[in-house]
């Protein structure tokens, strides 16, 4: 489970303060695919980032299965990311020195115990690379790249995987592509996903659409208030006030 109470993040740009996000309150149960909407500005990108604890918020915490990261050491923040959280960025972040294959064996060698290497190359398989194993990222399409980015979100079967703009680079055939393997590999597993997107096709496959606009939930068709999550049938309008001071 995921839960986020009274996040607020704000930087500061020259003499005055810019507002990002303003009190932010959401519950995601175990195992829910939840997309995040918004306009550019909104601060959805800003929101997973603080999900996955690498930003800290101004104001509120966030507490995963339980545990509040922004109240840990670095070196356990550290942990809780590389073995609770997979993420899938949206401009594929592979390591352009490793092959497909090693890039996917990385996080499990950092963080796991076991046999690396089968576990990757099943992954590799089950996304449609399997004679893609032993190639750099420069001799891959962007469409390739990003399936390797998500068997690596998912070699160490983290409870938590987080999405920001997956198919956002890629051409409508591959983006299409991307999203079917990675709701796949979520439907399998039970993971719990969090989807960054613009697009309302794309969060149509969600089981729940949260907008945000200025730094506020909006709207919520799976209502999450006071740590309960709702199933609505329909969309429904979340009203947040602005000051909770």
């Amino acid at each position: 489970m995921i839960e986020v109470r009274g996040l607020k993040k704000s930087i500061r740009n020259g003499a005055r303060t810019v507002e990002i996000l303003r009190g932010i309150d959401l519950t995601i149960p175990k195992g829910q695919f939840a997309a995040i909407m918004g306009a550019s500005g909104s601060g959805k990108s800003t929101l997973l980032g603080l999900l996955a604890g690498l930003d800290a918020p101004s104001e509120g915490e966030v507490i995963l299965d339980g545990v509040s990261i922004g109240r840990l050491e670095e070196d356990k923040l550290a942990e809780v990311r590389g073995r609770r959280i997979g993420f899938v960025f949206q401009s594929y972040q592979l390591i352009p020195t490793l092959t497909a294959l090693e890039n996917v064996m990385l996080p499990h060698e950092l963080n796991a115990v076991g046999d690396a290497q089968r576990k990757a190359e099943a992954l590799l398989e089950a996304v449609g690379l399997k004679d893609r194993l032993h190639h750099y990222p420069v001799q891959l399409s962007g469409g390739e790249q990003q399936r390797v980015a998500l068997a690596r979100a998912f070699v160490l079967e983290p409870p938590i995987v987080l999405a920001d703009e997956p198919t956002g680079n890629l051409d409508s055939a591959n983006g299409q592509h991307v999203l079917e393997l990675l709701v796949e590999r979520q439907r399998e597993s039970g993971t719990t996903l969090v989807l960054v997107t613009h697009d309302a096709q794309i969060a149509a496959r969600a089981d729940r659409r949260i907008q945000l606009r200025d730094g506020l939930v909006v709207s919520d068709d799976g209502l999450a208030v006071q740590g309960l999550a709702v199933q609505a049938d329909a969309p429904r309008e979340v009203a947040q006030k602005e000051d909770r001071r």
